[in-house]
């Protein structure tokens, strides 16, 4: 453990990221800080981190800077985990988006500012690229995002730059490519195609002809990754890209999922317009949605040696036995 960081603080520490990353630093034995306002995350992410003496939860929003000022006293690094995370939201709502996510980073660094903590781990996301101009896309590919949520948290990367060149706070942010795994949100295609498989026992839905693809990568290696950075002394403003580095089609995510499930399903394909829902699963389609996500992961594998270690099928396989533990997670009525 580096000897100046002992006590963090864990923006949205009880969601699907965060509480991932709870668990690694507590089990190493930092003093973590939870602070969540339970919007997307839950108590049940975290319940068995809090019978620690050196895990604490504080009910709070990033958009309360009172409150925030609060729990900053005494830390030193920030794991900034808390977002609005639904490409919906983001569409549908932009206002919400962007208080969320630039506003609310804006306060986490001016809280850090006032308190003097110098150190930040920013969840940002693949999303800030768009349709990939090449692939794999590593970091410096042009930044052309096709949703609000990708063009919020491109910004929130340009204010970590204006904070470190006016204040001194070191940064890095982690470009998660599309994360997976036990505690996941239900309404991404991974948990969709495994509650129609395994909860429901139908066969899993496909939207257009299933050629598009996305780089899956599991919870805990983009835990590892964040654990990694947090324990380096050597960067000021950086970017790495968090992922698999490999490209799976979403016909072969379905795959994946129904030969998890050791079930004998085909995959049905429905011919759902962008924007619009599913009349089979009730989930709506992105607009823009891309064709193609392929992250280069050469850049944090060369300065820290990260790289991911859980393959997508033993992570699909997990997934499913935590949601067939937990059913209730997921208990979405879809609309038809």
């Amino acid at each position: 453990m580096t000897r100046e960081i002992r006590r963090v603080l864990v923006t949205g520490g009880a969601g699907f990221i965060g509480s991932h990353i709870c668990d690694l630093l507590a089990e190493a034995g930092y003093e973590v800080i939870i602070l969540d306002n339970l919007s997307t995350g839950t108590l049940d992410n975290v319940k068995h981190l809090l019978k620690r003496d050196n895990v604490k939860f504080v009910r709070g929003d990033i958009l309360d800077m009172d409150c925030l000022m609060r729990v900053m006293k005494n830390i030193d690094a920030v794991l900034h985990q808390a977002a609005q995370l639904e490409i919906a939201t983001a569409v549908n709502d932009p206002i919400t988006d962007l208080r969320v996510n630039v506003e609310g980073t804006i306060n986490v660094l001016e809280a850090m500012r006032r308190c003097g903590v110098k150190r930040m781990i920013f969840a940002s996301s693949a999303a800030v690229y768009g349709e990939p101009v090449y692939v794999p896309q590593d970091e410096d590919h042009p930044k052309n995002p096709n949703w609000q949520y990708g063009a919020s948290k491109l910004a929130c990367e340009h204010y970590l730059k204006v904070y470190h060149n006016l204040y001194g706070i070191r940064s890095v942010a982690l470009r998660y490519g599309i994360v997976y795994g036990p505690r996941e949100w239900y309404g991404r295609v991974l948990t969709v195609f495994i509650k129609r498989v395994v909860l429901e026992n139908k066969p899993p839905v496909i939207f257009g002809d299933g050629r598009q693809t996305r780089d899956f990568v599991h919870v805990r290696d983009v835990a590892r990754a964040c654990k990694l950075v947090l324990e380096q002394d050597d960067y000021e403003c950086e970017v790495y890209n968090v992922s698999s580095g490999r490209e799976t089609s979403i016909l072969d995510l379905a795959r994946l999922v129904i030969e998890a499930s050791g079930v004998d399903f085909e995959p049905v394909f429905e011919d759902v317009k962008e924007g619009e829902y599913s009349k089979l699963v009730g989930v709506w389609r992105k607009p823009k949605e891309l064709r193609r996500m392929w992250l280069d992961i050469a850049r944090i594998t060369k300065r820290y040696g990260w790289r991911p270690e859980i393959s997508l099928r033993d992570g699909i396989r997990e997934e499913i036995e935590w949601i067939k533990e937990n059913p209730e997670r997921w208990a979405v009525k879809p609309r038809i």
